[in-house]
């Protein structure tokens, strides 16, 4: 072979790895730009997540009051059951 064939042998083969390099360069400018996407997605789901965490603990600390306030009445209108047989008890006595 010679030496000018080499050359020409070597330069074809420098371009087709220019191209490849470029292609690849290409490739890689869209995959950094998919990744921002995706980090920015995760970020904003992160942030959701958050805000759902606190609407559902501030839902169980509402639905804890709640629960102590019926909890309260019943208690309440026992005592107050408790009371008015008492005072029956208290007239009956009297008699």
């Amino acid at each position: 072979m010679s030496t000018a064939a080499q050359l020409t042998n070597i330069i074809d083969k420098a371009e087709r790895l220019i191209e490849l390099c470029s292609a690849l360069q290409e490739e890689n400018d869209l995959l950094k730009l998919e990744n921002q996407s995706l980090m920015a997605a995760l970020d904003a789901s992160k942030g959701k997540n958050t805000e759902m965490n606190e609407k559902l603990n501030a839902l169980k600390l509402a639905k804890s009051f709640s629960e102590t306030n019926e909890k309260s009445l019943d208690i309440k209108q026992k005592i107050n059951d408790f009371v008015q047989e008492i005072d029956k008890c208290i007239v009956l006595l009297k008699k």
